[in-house]
């Protein structure tokens, strides 16, 4: 990975679609993207990363995916919407 630049990861609460809990889960890094979902860890779409490096976030995604997915049920999108933690 690019370490002149910092890599933000941001995710989404967890919502149920045809009776399966997804998450969004996004990286930034400048004006690079990509966003992947959970609980496949793939990422599905980028722009500006290497091939090497979307391949290292799929590996981190998966890695992670039940850490992630335990955050993710913890965030309220109506209060963050309004700016409250």
């Amino acid at each position: 990975m690019n370490q002149s630049e910092e890599l933000r990861m941001t995710y989404s609460s967890v919502i149920t679609k045809k009776n399966q809990k997804i998450v969004h889960v996004s990286f930034e890094r400048g004006k690079d993207f990509a966003e992947g979902i959970l609980p496949s860890g793939m990422i599905e779409k980028s722009s500006g990363f290497t091939a090497e490096e979307v391949a290292q976030l799929n590996n981190y995604l998966q890695q992670n995916a039940d850490d992630i997915m335990k955050k993710a049920e913890k965030v309220n999108p109506l209060r963050n919407w309004m700016g409250k933690d």
